[in-house]
């Protein structure tokens, strides 16, 4: 019997040894750390499967160039960046992990916000500086602050309870209503507009997509109530970039905390910065986002909400149920 090979893509060596484990001898597998996409394609020319994450871009090219394959399994809820439409010309199945870090997310959502409030920050620095100067540090109270969540998915309902647990007022914006929910959790539904100008704190938890595609953005970033503190922790592609930069510069935003970003994807590797393939508008985006981290009041983080230790064994646990299901003809989390 032929084996299954099975690529993955943008994996360590502690994910290798798991995955390892959970594949029988009639699996072929191969690991690369590089993400997939229309540079390196031929490392998946002969894959039944490829398994990627975020930062691999599986273009109409290069599943056309992926004559083997039946299943894309992305470790990763989103799947933005995988192309649907040519996924569905050539009859490949996708998968994806729907659930994994919602309590994950969620903690980290609220390690930006603490972290601002509290300017630990910019105290951290000055201790290890040997400067305990208190000075400039005077944070400010979570309790009876509003905070606005955009996006009351798995995610924003675990940012809900803890909102609650610090005694926040709650305004939600999510094109989905549940009034019941709404009155069990005590929160309120409101306009994004009513969410921008009342939130002490902005929070967005939606997915990208071409309704959510720069949903903060020149034309309403004027209406957000000055001096609030907005957290993102969901996609960089929710705010228009001059909208984020010129909040910050105006003091709409009184502080900003950032685990996703224009660029990130350049930016994961700095020597990429030299690098002839690197776009234009990819070297603007490192370069605003090295002027974002002079600023005291921005904190960005590398993507890391959802990486625990916890999320990460749920992710490679679903993906390897995924993969073993398609092939018995079981269910699993079927995007296409």
């Amino acid at each position: 019997m032929d084996l299954k090979k099975i690529v993955f893509f943008e994996t360590d060596g502690e994910e290798k040894k798991f995955l390892k484990k959970r594949f029988n001898k009639d699996f072929q597998l191969e690991f690369h750390k590089e993400p997939l996409g229309i540079n390196n394609y031929e490392l998946a020319k002969d894959a039944d499967v490829v398994s990627v994450f975020i930062y691999s871009k599986l273009s109409e090219v290069v599943l056309q160039n992926l004559p083997s394959l039946k299943l894309i399994a992305t470790r990763s809820t989103g799947f933005n960046h995988i192309n649907l439409d040519a996924a569905l010309k050539r009859v490949f199945r996708v998968c994806n992990v729907p659930y994994y870090g919602e309590n994950t997310v969620a903690e980290h959502t609220f390690a930006l916000i603490l972290a601002l409030s509290r300017n630990l920050h910019r105290a951290y620095v000055r201790s290890i500086q040997g400067n305990f100067s208190i000075e400039g540090l005077r944070g400010f109270d979570l309790r009876d602050k509003t905070i606005g969540i955009v996006g009351a998915g798995s995610i924003g309902t675990h940012v809900i309870k803890m909102a609650k647990g610090f005694g926040m007022n709650i305004l939600v914006f999510d094109p989905v209503r549940n009034h019941i929910f709404e009155e069990i959790l005590e929160f309120k539904y409101a306009t994004l507009e009513v969410l921008l100008a009342n939130s002490d704190i902005i929070s967005l938890h939606c997915p990208y997509n071409e309704n959510t595609h720069y949903l903060l953005n020149m034309d309403n970033i004027n209406t957000v109530k000055r001096g609030a503190v907005f957290i993102n922790t969901a996609r960089a592609g929710l705010i228009e970039p001059s909208a984020l930069y010129h909040a910050i510069d105006s003091g709409i935003f009184s502080g900003a905390g950032l685990d996703v970003f224009e660029g990130e994807e350049v930016a994961s590797d700095e020597n990429q910065m030299l690098s002839k393939n690197v776009a234009p508008e990819q070297m603007e985006a490192i370069m605003k986002r090295n002027i974002l981290l002079r600023r005291e009041n921005v904190i960005i983080t590398p993507h890391i909400a959802f990486d625990s230790v916890e999320a990460v064994e749920r992710i490679l646990e679903t993906t390897t149920l995924n993969i073993n299901s398609f092939f018995r003809g079981e269910n699993y989390y079927k995007v296409i």
